[in-house]
């Protein structure tokens, strides 16, 4: 049994290469069962498990700092699996505030592989931007450029645009 769940766990922590190790100790039936909807709409995968599985999963997937994590596998853990980096982060603090308990509250996080020990590090997750946001802020930095000189050129009027082309054209 408990070495099913470990191949469980260490089949989702492949899968999803992102992970929140969070603390919900202390929220009742609904708040846990609206934190869960809230997951499942937001494409995270909530799970509660026994603090020594996960850790022997996080061995077998062969993460490098999964000693870090051993201060914080201690006490009831929910592990929130995502494909998103930031997206868990977001949650856990729109939820915190709006519930008034601070929960969940942030144990860790393991996020484009590399660690986050604490709570405190819930703001620098949440600015943590996803890959497709990334390649569309290099996109419009590499636009800015080219607009800003026809912007420039078609400033001074239409003529000149037209006189540049044609000067060029004739260097050749």
């Amino acid at each position: 049994m408990k070495a099913q769940i470990i191949e469980d766990l260490t089949a989702r922590i492949k899968e999803n290469p992102n992970f929140y190790i969070t603390d919900i100790e202390g929220l009742n039936a609904d708040a846990t069962a609206k934190l869960r909807r809230n997951c499942f709409k937001q494409d995270i995968k909530m799970l509660v498990v026994k603090n020594s599985l996960f850790a022997k999963a996080l061995e077998n997937c062969g993460i490098e700092d999964r000693k870090a994590f051993e201060g914080v596998l201690k006490g009831s853990s929910a592990i929130m699996f995502t494909t998103t980096p930031n997206g868990p982060a977001k949650l856990i603090k729109s939820f915190s505030a709006a519930d008034g308990k601070g929960k969940p509250e942030l144990k860790a996080a393991y996020v484009q592989e590399c660690p986050y020990i604490g709570a405190e590090n819930l703001d620098a997750l949440c600015n943590i931007k996803s890959r497709e946001e990334l390649i569309a802020d290099i996109v419009a930095l590499l636009q800015s450029p080219v607009k800003n000189v026809i912007s420039a050129l078609q400033s001074q009027g239409g003529g000149k645009i037209a006189g540049i082309v044609k000067t060029l054209s004739e260097r050749e």
